[in-house]
């Protein structure tokens, strides 16, 4: 049923597997690689014929990360994969820009590119591994692709390169760094790293241009069992008549139209020699649309032959600079008042205004992909209204070029952000481009480098950005620093590099062409250097450090840490104790299962209250140290107060005063705040407060005025004087006497000592009960007879009858 083929190398210590034949047999091309237990399937297919009036090549790449492939089910309320995320939309990027190059001129048959990600193994990165099957299934289809092309990530530690490294390779590396290359050359860099120096990054992209070879070679094994007949490219017709109309028509129009230096006025004048060639091609709208359009497009061409060969011959450029000079550049900072911080960055014609705001843990980014739940502290998020070159557009949610500006903007800052250790902020920075004409993006890396500073981000370093251009003819070629706009569009390479004094954080490259050399990207390498030195220096003249002081806008966090076993009285029951601390003081209370606590406000003295709130429910009280405290109950004997937020102790009465306090409601009551000293914790801790003993204005410690208590006579308590019913104490419960209690109910009475000797006086009835003394007897208690089994002694005479029978 199934025609399968496969195809098995091992690269990088693992086996990559490319197989066709099996799956999605209706597409044009349909490849499933497969690199450890990852797996992605990417299908092309291709429109055979073209749309009427489709001057552009329309080809479109789709990536999607399925969260089935990693044994998920989507978050949030709609449980299915919808819209592309920003990585998707990355990877989306990162596939089509080294294949967009590699076809011919003048294809404007429309292809779709769909890579789906089936299996994710958590260690082997699908982004890699979908751009390699894109362009096995691209060769295999049968269009007109100039490839293949191989893939490879490099990692760079301990000073060795490292072919597809981990996820955790790579963060504990110092770069990240994904290449897509022909056989004889570089199409595409993409990276990220820890101020390295362009040997290093130069090395790793040739390291990772030999290792895609493998891959390169393995695509055309495959498509050698299994590719589709090539079609057949419809012959081009010679336009190079209609060029030299269109040169003898426009062509002096547009040499001068590129000497204009202001943008506008060149663009204006550029505009005007367009509507006199399509004036002059009118004839051809009628009869022949398809040849009207492609006259048109000769336009261009003609425009990029003037702009090119001036620069090579002259080195002079469109306005007017040599090949290695930045524009002017002028940098503010504060630039708006209520931001945490900002920076307006002009460099010629290209203009930012980038924002930083610093906010708690609760404002990080929470990304759900293939990985979980993930957070994300730092965000750079770029904006390109139509009015930054003067159009008219739509305006709205970022498209994918926003996104993809951000995301090198981003790359370029990280490398020198603080731990969160050390700076525990949320940070986003905002880019809006207010003016454009070449290398908003690197704008943007500079812009956001000072807005950053001046909100107080401790950065490593200052970083600074700068767009390289190329114009290759033959073996001819320059190397074009801080490009132009047209520059841009008229050149061969899109090299941008950004980076510290001490060395590389981000490199990206897009490829025009058929690729380039070694030998070019050190000579851009070494002019870029250049570049971004003179660029930090101009910076510096705006904001030469970190501010050391946030704004006064800016939330301020303190951090410190409490015992783990303590972090449920900081929480309560349900969280009500960390509700109430939060609602009360105005402060936000974030606490870790570590036991790190993390207090924010933009007013310090929230922050205050709270921290102290929190102390006082994880601290032990200390006998002798005086507290704040509130009176939360009155007693008859004194008073409750709380202090250190979740202890209570009490304030006797004899302690609230120095003079007597008749009753505690005249001197206290309930709230009000006291400030009290603790006297003393019992084993059971119970806590014995005083308020005498400190002063409850300042809280200083008074000296105790108190005179100690007199001794008693007759011992601590002394004499208790005579008792209710007429009889006295003679003696103590040591061996004095008690004295005579009074008459018995019975009469009797007590002439014995007391328990230890001393006589009690006589019974009530009247009795004797005979001494009790120190090894005394009492005697028989039958009568006064001795029974032989009774040494009790005889019974006294008043004992009742049934106590005086005869004993058998």
């Amino acid at each position: 049923m199934f025609n399968a083929k496969k195809v098995e190398i091992e690269w990088g210590g693992q086996t990559l597997t490319l197989e066709t034949g099996k799956v999605a047999r209706q597409a044009d091309g349909a490849v499933i690689a497969t690199l450890g237990e990852t797996v992605v399937l990417c299908a092309v297919t291709a429109a055979k014929t073209v749309k009427e009036g489709q001057d552009f090549f329309p080809l479109t790449v789709h990536y999607q990360e399925k969260f089935s492939a990693s044994g998920r089910i989507p978050g949030g309320f709609f449980k299915r994969e919808r819209g592309a995320t920003e990585r998707e939309t990355l990877v989306s990027r990162l596939i089509d820009r080294p294949i967009r190059p590699l076809f011919p001129e003048g294809f404007y048959n429309e292809i779709n590119c769909i890579a789906q990600v089936m299996s994710y193994d958590g260690e082997n990165e699908p982004d890699l591994l979908a751009m390699i099957a894109a362009s096995a299934a691209m060769t295999l289809s049968g269009v007109p692709f100039m490839g293949p092309i191989g893939a490879a990530r490099v990692g760079y530690q301990n000073g060795e390169y490292i072919l597809n490294p981990s996820d955790t390779q790579v963060a504990e590396g110092e770069l990240d760094l994904m290449v897509a290359a022909t056989h004889d050359a570089v199409m595409m860099v993409e990276s990220e790293a820890k101020e390295l120096s362009e040997d290093v990054m130069l090395g790793a992209v040739m390291f990772a241009h030999k290792a895609s070879q493998d891959v390169i070679k393995a695509i055309i094994r495959l498509a050698e069992q299994a590719a589709k007949e090539p079609w057949e490219l419809k012959v081009q017709d010679d336009k190079a008549a209609v060029k030299a109309t269109l040169k003898k028509l426009i062509g002096k129009d547009l040499e001068a139209a590129y000497k204009l230096t202001d943008k506008q006025q060149r663009q204006t004048a550029i505009n005007a020699a367009r509507t006199k060639a399509r004036d002059g091609m009118a004839d051809l709208k009628d009869s022949d649309p398809q040849a009207y359009l492609a006259s048109l497009k000769l336009v261009k061409k003609l425009e990029a032959d003037i702009v090119r060969t001036a620069i090579l011959k002259t080195g002079r450029r469109i306005d007017g600079r040599d090949t290695t000079t930045v524009r002017p550049i002028e940098s503010e900072v504060h630039f708006l008042p209520r931001a945490h911080g900002s920076a307006l960055f002009t460099r010629g014609e290209t203009q930012t205004i980038a924002t930083t705001t610093l906010g708690t843990r609760d404002a990080e980014q929470m990304i759900d992909g293939l990985n979980g739940l993930s957070y994300q502290n730092f965000m750079l998020h770029y904006n390109f209204p139509p009015y930054s070159v003067g159009e008219v557009g739509r305006f709205g949610a970022p498209g994918r070029r926003e996104v993809g500006h951000g995301k090198l903007a981003w790359r370029a800052l990280h490398p020198v952000l603080p731990t969160k250790e050390e700076f525990p902020y949320t940070i986003r920075v905002t880019s809006d481009i207010t003016e454009s004409n070449g290398s908003s993006s690197m704008a943007t890396v500079c812009g956001g480098s000072l807005a950053m500073m001046d909100a107080g981000v401790p950065l490593k370093r200052p970083v600074s950005g700068i767009a390289m251009g190329l114009i290759l003819e033959g073996k001819d070629f320059a190397v074009l620093s801080d490009i132009l706009g047209d520059e841009d569009h008229l050149g061969d390479m899109d090299f941008k590099v950004a980076g510290t004094s001490e060395g590389i954080t981000a490199l990206q490259m897009d490829i025009k062409i058929s690729g380039i050399t070694e030998e070019i990207m050190k000579v851009a390498l070494k002019q870029a250097h250049a570049g971004r030195a003179h660029i930090l220096a101009e910076m510096a003249k705006a904001l030469g450090e970190t501010r050391s002081e946030l704004s006064a806008h800016a939330p301020r966090i303190e951090t410190f840490t409490i015992d783990k076993s303590k972090i449920r009285e900081v929480i309560g029951t349900g969280g009500k104790v960390i509700r109430e601390i939060v609602a009360t003081t105005g402060a936000k209370v974030d606490i870790d299962d570590e036991g790190v606590i993390k207090v924010s406000s933009s007013d310090p003295s929230q922050i205050e209250a709270a921290i102290k709130w929190i102390k006082g429910l994880v601290e032990e009280a200390e006998v002798g140290k005086v507290y704040d405290g509130k009176v939360v109950n009155l007693v008859d004997f004194g008073a409750f107060v709380n202090f250190m937020g979740g202890k209570d102790g009490l304030v006797h009465v004899s302690e609230i005063k120095n003079e007597r306090v008749e009753k505690v409601s005249d001197v206290l009551s309930e709230g009000q705040e006291v400030k009290v000293k603790v006297l003393e914790i019992d084993p059971r801790g119970k806590v014995r407060l005083s308020m005498r003993v400190v002063d409850q204005e300042t809280g200083a410690e008074l000296e105790d005025t108190r005179p100690a208590r007199e001794p008693r006579e007759g011992g601590d308590r002394g004499p208790r004087g005579p008792r209710a019913g007429g009889g006295d104490r003679d003696g103590g419960r040591d061996g004095g006497g008690r004295g005579d209690r009074g008459p018995r109910r019975d009469g009797g009475g007590r002439d014995g000592g007391g328990r230890d000797g001393g006589g009690r006086g006589p019974r009530r009835d009247g009795g004797d009960r005979g001494p009790r003394g120190e090894g005394g007897d009492r005697g028989p208690r039958n009568g006064g007879g001795n029974d032989a089994n009774d040494d009790r002694g005889p019974a006294p005479e008043f004992a009742p009858a049934f106590l005086t029978e005869t004993r058998d």
